[in-house]
């Protein structure tokens, strides 16, 4: 496999939490571990599957850690990683300028 080349910082964590939905699964972790159904309920709209997938995927790049807890019936919690809470906290700012220009951004075409 070849190693993905970034043009700046931007494209690399953009590449990283790039898509719909990553962002928000990263926002609700960051207030503390949550079980699947906790987050699926969080992030309103998203699918199953899509949130599987999703999890996966910041799983393997290191955001997300997957805690399985041996017992009956099954408990699976997912939280963020030193590495994911750090890309929170670089993105909190934009959820805030998003937050100010909210109307704004509803209103536009």
């Amino acid at each position: 496999m070849t190693k993905r080349k970034y043009t700046c910082g931007f494209d690399a964590a953009i590449a990283v939490m790039g898509g719909k939905w990553k962002g928000l699964i990263l926002f609700f972790l960051g207030d503390g571990p949550l079980r699947f159904g906790e987050l699926r309920r969080a992030v309103e709209g998203i699918s199953e599957r899509m949130l599987i997938l999703q999890l996966r995927e910041l799983e393997t790049n290191g955001l997300v850690h997957r805690e399985v807890y041996h017992q009956v019936p099954p408990k699976v919690e997912y939280s963020l990683t030193e590495f994911g809470r750090s890309l929170r906290d670089a993105l909190m700012p934009l959820g805030e300028w998003g937050e100010e220009h909210l109307e704004r951004l509803e209103n536009l075409p």
